[in-house]
Formats: C-alpha cells, structure tokens, sequence
C-alpha cells in the first residue's frame, strides 16, 4: 500500500497560516508593549508630580506654621515650668497637691500640653475641667504606647516590605538589561569614529534609564536599536523566539506599571499624601488651606496662652486655690459654647418631630 503524501500546495498552505497567526501575534504584542510604555509613562509622570507637590505643600506648610509651632512650643514649656515652680516651692496641703496635679494631668490627658508623667489607670481624671473633646481632637496624635501608634507602624512596615519584594525582582531585571546594552552599545568596543559617536549618544540614554530605575526604558532602548540578533520574519522559529521575548518584555513591563500603581498609591495613603489631596480638593474649591490651618493654630495659641496666664496668675497668688480649680475663663467659655450647642441639636430634632 503506498504512503500518501501531502501536495506542496497543502504544505505551503499550512506554513502560510502558521506565519500568518504568528504575524497577528506578534502585532497584537507590539501594541500592547506600545501601550504599556505609554501607561508607564504616564503614570510615572503622575508620580513624579505627586511627589513634587508633597515636597511644595510640606515647606510652604512648613515655613507659614512653623513660627505658630514655635509659638505653642515655648508656651508648652513655660506652663510645664510653673506648674513645676508651684509643686516644688510652694506649701500645699496633701489635698491642694492632689488637686493641682490633677489639673496639670489634666492638661496633659487633653493635649493642651505634651505629656510629662506617668499615668495609671486608676487616675481619676474623666470630671477634670481642662478635659474636652474639641482640645483632644487638634491635638491628639498617636502615641507610640496606644494601639492606633502600633497599628499605623506596622501596616507602614508592611506596605515598605511589600514594596521591597516587589522591587528586587524588577531591580535585578534593570541591572542584568542595563549590562547587556552596555556590553553591546559600550563606545570603546568600536573603533569607528561614526558609530563611537553613535554608540556614546545611547549609553547616555542607557545609563540616564539605569539611574532613574526606568526598565521601561531600557527595554525600548533595546528594541529600537535592535540589541537583539536579527530575526528572518519569514522564519516561522524566528517569529516565535521573537513574539516569546516580546512577551517576556511586557510582562516585565506589566510588573512595573503594577509597581508604579502601587507606589503611589502607597503615597496618596501617607499623611503626606493625604494632605496633598486634601489640599487639591480644598484649592478646587476656592479654599487656601493653609491659611485655614494657620487660623486654627493661632486659636489654640490664644487658648494655651491664656492657661498659661491662668497658671501664672495662680502661682503669683493673683487668684485663690478655688478659682484655679474652676478654670481659666478661656475654657469656661467653650464649655458654655459646647452646651449650648447640644441644646440646639437636641432642640432641632423635637421640632422635627413636632413636624411628623
């Protein structure tokens, strides 16, 4: 029985549609290698002007706050002095100094002041006057014993850990492309004047994307200048080596463009980050952030400076034991706001109930 044997037009058929699903694939990765150097760009871009708006929000922030800081600063220290000066050179009874220490912790618990002692749990200090929540929301921040410190800390740990693994991959990657381009496009390997001047021209490129950690650019240095061997493209082996590396290539680049996402998403999270988007929305709006920040600060400037007047007075016997333990006027006065408050609160929601 003879063997059958296909006609070279069937042959020729086949090898044409093999080619030809080859050459789709191959354009079908050239755009999204195409795409994915666009994105990179582009977002890298986003990155760099996040970045550079952190750095111009933190020093304007820093240079118009700062004076109010310094302000609050040497307020702080001045009344942890007199309340020092009263407790050590005046004569108190046993309950004078229990009283007046519990308003110097008081002052402390509520963040009027930076804390300076101990605390138990046993200290009873939830009635104290200088408590409030408006004084605890300015100025509280997390203190590295409370859970909110532990719990930011780690979850900052975690996100840099993250971000290491992520990196050493794509740092390996840059470091093995970058020496392969140098091996090839190194202007002392040629001794042509023309193609030195050439080969210098791209090394500056290569080692610009080398020191701003750029693969993506490496990788369209490499393919723009053909570092690659030369592939027939009527070669059915050659198209599929060539479609394989390019494959390669964008799911190196597909790596980096998820970092540079995380990254800075990473950076949005941050106070830092937080802040600049608070301060774009609140620019968008119409509204100098800032200013609002500094007219905060400067009213808590007023408020600490008249404790600490309040406390002055006290150690200069200008007012008795009695009238230090019910509070500087300042406070009295936010106390009486903060009621008055809940009474319209509370009133506003019987006239809608009236109304149903």
């Amino acid at each position: 029985m003879s063997t059958r044997v296909s006609p070279p037009s069937t042959l020729s058929s086949t090898t044409s549609l093999a080619l030809s699903s080859l050459h789709i694939r191959l354009e079908t990765l050239e755009k999204e290698h195409q795409w994915l150097l666009k994105q990179i760009k582009k977002k890298r871009t986003e990155q760099k002007n996040f970045l550079e708006q952190m750095r111009s929000v933190a020093t304007e922030v820093h240079s118009r706050c700062t004076p109010c800081f310094q302000k609050m600063a040497a307020l702080d220290e001045e009344i942890h002095a007199l309340f020092d000066e009263i407790l050590t050179t005046r004569k108190l009874g046993k309950q004078t100094r229990k009283n007046i220490e519990r308003v110097y912790r008081s002052l402390q618990v509520a963040g009027i002041i930076s804390v300076k002692l101990n605390f138990t749990q046993d200290d009873d200090i939830e009635e104290d006057f200088f408590v409030g929540e408006e004084e605890n929301d300015f100025f509280n921040t997390p203190d590295e014993n409370s859970g909110d410190y532990d719990d930011s800390h780690r979850n900052g740990a975690g996100q840099q850990n993250f971000s290491s693994n992520h990196k050493t991959g794509e740092s390996r990657k840059i470091r093995q492309t970058f020496l392969r381009l140098a091996e090839i496009f190194h202007p002392d390997k040629v001794t042509d004047s023309d193609i030195q001047m050439r080969h210098t021209e791209i090394m500056k490129e290569i080692n610009k994307a080398y020191q701003e950690g750029d693969l993506a650019r490496l990788l369209e240095i490499e393919k723009l200048h053909q570092v690659e061997e030369s592939f027939s493209i009527n070669s059915e082996d050659d198209l599929t080596r060539k479609c394989n590396k390019l494959e390669q290539h964008n799911d190196f680049l597909k790596s980096q463009y998820e970092n540079l996402k995380s990254e800075l998403r990473m950076a949005k999270n941050t106070n830092e980050g937080q802040m600049v988007s608070g301060y774009r929305k609140a620019v968008k709006e119409g509204i100098d952030p800032i200013s609002q920040t500094v007219e905060q600060v400067e009213s808590e400037i007023e408020v600490i400076s008249s404790i600490c007047n309040f406390v002055k007075d006290f150690r200069d016997k200008k007012i008795t034991i009695k009238d230090f333990l019910a509070g500087p006027p300042v406070l009295q006065q936010r106390n009486q706001e903060i009621i008055d408050e809940l009474f319209e609160e509370m009133f506003g929601e019987f006239e809608e109930f009236e109304v149903f």
